[in-house]
């Protein structure tokens, strides 16, 4: 059974956005962007790596550089509770 998404979030998984930035062999002044986004696994980031691995056997682009933007982890919340004093 695969895991929910809440799930995953609740183990440590968050948002991964990565910025690709590449070139085409026969255009290599010409740089292009490709943004994608995942449930990831910081630090180690498995499906990032899976990603760029199927892009360097499968894609005909060379990629120049990958930049990682990361959100929270899905934690329980926190109650702050503050004592009001009365002065009369």
């Amino acid at each position: 059974m695969q895991e929910t998404e809440l799930e995953q979030r609740l183990r440590g998984w968050r948002l991964a956005t990565a910025e690709v930035v590449y070139y085409m062999p026969d255009h290599p002044a010409l740089l292009q962007t490709f943004i994608w986004q995942t449930l990831d696994l910081a630090p180690a980031y498995p499906r990032l790596h899976k990603f760029l691995d199927y892009w360097r056997r499968e894609i005909d682009a060379v990629i120049h550089s990958v930049q990682l933007a990361s959100g929270e982890t899905l934690a329980p919340a926190r109650i702050n509770t503050a004592t009001a004093i009365l002065h009369h």
